[in-house]
């Protein structure tokens, strides 16, 4: 059983940063993906990030490329999200979740997934 705990969240103001953290089970992610999605009120969970296995691909939904980057430490069994110049539309709880993907993938969508965290809030004020 995989354990994931987000943590990090809060409130920033636009054009702020702020460093997601995700707490995972020992040994999550020699045999996971990892990835972030998030869900706004009355809006479906959309993906953010992703992260292979390996740590080498990574892959980001288009709303925040070149502002966000996911990170992993396999020593402290724990995943990061930076992100960066936030927007008001950035405003959601934030998910941390865990694949069994096949190979070095990085999976985009959420069926994909396996486990999830509990969310982490994040809000953008002016």
């Amino acid at each position: 059983q995989v354990q994931l705990v987000e943590s990090g969240g809060g409130l920033v103001q636009a054009g702020g940063s702020l460093r997601l953290s995700c707490a995972a089970s020992e040994g999550t992610f020699s045999n996971y993906a990892m990835g972030w999605f998030r869900q706004a009120p009355g809006a479906e969970r959309e993906f953010v990030a992703a992260i292979s296995r390996s740590g080498v691909r990574t892959s980001y939904g288009d709303p925040v490329k070149g502002r966000f980057t996911i990170s992993g430490d396999n020593a402290k069994n724990t995943l990061y999200l930076r992100m960066n110049r936030l927007k008001f539309d950035d405003a959601a709880v934030y998910y941390c979740a865990a694949a069994a993907a096949l190979g070095d993938l990085t999976p985009t969508l959420a069926s994909r997934y396996h486990y999830w965290g509990q969310g982490t809030q994040v809000t953008v004020s002016s």
